[in-house]
């Protein structure tokens, strides 16, 4: 955008592009640029209830957020409504580095009864040392994409990240044949995927229910 406003752009996979200011509406972008969202605020509730329903003992959930994007700020309100009516009481961790992360789940930890959720944005950077923690600690955790069940974490939902790389294409098709990005609408993710990984489930002694095995896009054995 610091380099040119004429120029059409057409970006991917951003959480909140009328709160990071790329755009002026989803339905009217209104200038060069238009795309692919990957993140509808009320699928953050979801990572609330999968938590419960996987381990309904839990009364506490470490919450690893991005504090530098108005979506980070966002999912967590978001998680925090739901939780609060689950009866599940949230501590947000900050993510900015290692230490801080090392620090936060090993205090957490102490106390027991407790899972975490991890948002989308900053701890996607440092997934493999959450998941290492959340391991190590017996943590049931429940993740934003399908490549933290593969690297090992407990469960994840969220938007599959390669469909709106497809999608685009055809936006840049459309751009070409002198469609104007201000008049293409923002769209939002069209394919979610459940993914839960068996073998972490196992290492934590915690049976996934049935019913949410049946739904589950992939698991993971």
């Amino acid at each position: 955008m610091s380099a040119t406003r004429t120029i059409p752009i057409v970006f991917m996979n951003v959480p909140d592009p009328v709160g990071a200011g790329f755009v002026e509406s989803m339905a009217h972008p209104g200038g060069n640029m238009t795309g692919f969202s990957n993140f509808e605020y009320s699928l953050s509730g979801k990572w609330a209830e999968l938590l419960k329903q996987i381990a309904p003992h839990l009364s506490r959930a470490l919450v690893f957020r991005d504090p530098t994007s108005a979506a980070g700020i966002g999912q967590f309100a978001v998680v925090r409504s739901v939780a609060q009516s689950l009866g599940v009481e949230l501590t947000p961790v900050n993510v900015r580095d290692t230490d801080e992360i090392e620090r936060a789940v090993v205090a957490f930890a102490r106390s027991g009864n407790g899972g975490v959720i991890v948002t989308t944005g900053g701890p996607a950077a440092h997934r493999k040392l959450i998941i290492s923690l959340a391991a190590l600690y017996k943590l049931p955790s429940v993740y934003p994409y399908r490549y933290y069940a593969v690297d090992g974490g407990l469960i994840s939902y969220g938007p599959n990240t390669l469909d709106p790389v497809r999608r685009a294409a055809g936006y840049v098709d459309r751009i070409l044949k002198g469609e104007k990005p201000a008049d293409m609408p923002v769209q939002a993710p069209t394919k979610y995927e459940l993914v839960i990984n068996l073998k972490t489930a196992k290492a934590l002694a915690l049976t996934i229910p049935q019913s949410l095995l049946a739904t589950a896009d992939e698991v993971i054995e």
